[in-house]
């Protein structure tokens, strides 16, 4: 299947040829006509599916076609503006009101939001903003992300101005929205992104409130890379007869990572990653721990060997994050470390290694960190470091990649 299939608008598709793009993913071949058509989606998608895209396009057409018919409504006002003047037609989006509820009085043509992106963190509201930018760059949308950790002066600037679509982060986004400068009023289509995610940061209290506050009648897209029980149990609450789109750990991703298991035990780790690092020095590396804590640890073990590493997690600050993801993206730091939650805003295409320095809590986590290496065609490789406590994962590890893993004592 290309793109073509999928009757995508003709700005839309140009946007998505510039971008080098030729065949949909699994997701995107599942989800564009799905949303195009206005139902409820519970999505099952890890990082590196092409899941932005799967919601960005439909989201930007339908807001593209409603834009050139309100257009060619005005068109026909003025063409006949006897009717215009008797009221005949009142059909158009409604007026955007000010801060303080008064309505501008400006011409129809001024955009109000339609569609809500909520997001947990700064990093994967700027990548989704991109996407955006990147498919809808012929169709004459705005869009704007918000999120915390910066002043909001800039952020209030692009609201006044009025938006199609807005991506968020929940804090800011509420903040924002008590101070007059985000309407809910008129929200077609409401897109929860990282719903697993923003349940581990705590977040679900930010969410219900946000959804307490949509218009009933609206298209939710909901997506989670895991899906335990809270996650389920949200769904239920907010999603109306949705169609269900899993996208389950591909052959294809795992068959592309050459993976190995070292059995060492945990006084013996820190040693075996500094060997393999020193051995991959041409590489970036993605270095996961278990809590936060280990993280910095590993870290600053690291530094001490003479091995350039940062650490991402939650506590860090906005700034020290961004900092950090900069550097990597870059190549300026070779090796970062970070925990499940904080390395789901990132995205390097080129990543050589993964190491899992701790085991995950949950098996499908696993593959959901291999999948971040070995993309688009290239080698990659994924090493997993096992203590004794770990050996009932392996086995499960095992089991869901199905094949064989190359495993070794230390």
């Amino acid at each position: 299947m290309t793109f073509d299939e999928l009757f995508i608008a003709e700005p839309i598709l140009r946007a998505v040829r510039e971008k080098g793009y030729n065949e949909p993913t699994p997701i995107q071949q599942q989800a564009i006509p799905v949303v195009a058509l206005g139902r409820d989606i519970f999505g099952i998608a890890q990082t590196g599916t092409g899941k932005t895209a799967a919601f960005a396009i439909p989201i930007i057409q339908t807001l593209w076609e409603e834009r050139q018919k309100q257009r060619a409504a005005a068109d026909a006002r003025a063409q006949n503006p006897e009717q215009a003047a008797r009221g005949e037609d009142e059909a158009g989006p409604p007026k955007r009101r000010d801060r303080r509820g008064r309505n501008h009085g400006k011409p129809r043509e001024e955009r109000v939001l339609r569609a809500l992106i909520l997001t947990p963190t700064r990093e994967l509201a700027l990548q989704i903003d991109e996407c955006f930018t990147d498919y809808g760059k012929y169709t004459g949308l705005a869009h704007a992300s918000v999120f915390g950790g910066v002043k909001q002066a800039s952020q209030v600037e692009k609201l006044k101005r009025g938006l199609d679509i807005l991506i968020a982060t929940p804090g800011r986004l509420l903040d924002l929205h008590g101070q007059g400068y985000v309407d809910f009023d008129h929200i077609t289509t409401f897109v929860l992104d990282e719903a697993d995610r923003m349940l581990d940061m705590g977040f679900i209290a930010d969410i219900r409130r946000v959804i307490s506050m949509l218009p009933t009648r609206r298209q939710t897209l909901y997506f989670s890379a895991t899906m335990p029980d809270d996650i389920v149990r949200l769904s239920r609450n907010i999603l109306h007869d949705p169609v269900r789109i899993e996208v389950t750990p591909a052959a294809s991703t795992v068959d592309a990572v050459d993976q190995s298991i070292f059995f060492v035990e945990k006084p013996d780790k820190k040693g075996l990653l500094i060997d393999e690092l020193k051995r991959r020095t041409d590489r970036t590396v993605l270095v996961f721990s278990r809590t936060k804590h280990g993280a910095d640890n590993i870290s600053k073990i690291l530094r001490k060997a003479g091995i350039e590493s940062a650490a991402i997690h939650g506590d860090k600050s906005q700034g020290a994050r961004q900092r950090a993801l900069a550097d990597f993206k870059a190549g300026r730091v070779k090796v970062m470390v970070a925990t499940d939650i904080a390395a789901r805003g990132i995205d390097i295409k080129e990543l050589g290694t993964v190491i899992n320095y701790d085991l995950p809590d949950v098996v499908e986590t696993y593959v959901h960190r291999i999948g971040r290496t070995g993309r688009a065609g290239a080698a990659g490789e994924a090493l997993t470091f096992c203590s004794q406590d770990d050996h009932m994962m392996v086995k499960e590890i095992q089991a869901l990649v199905g094949k064989p893993i190359h495993m070794e004592l230390h």
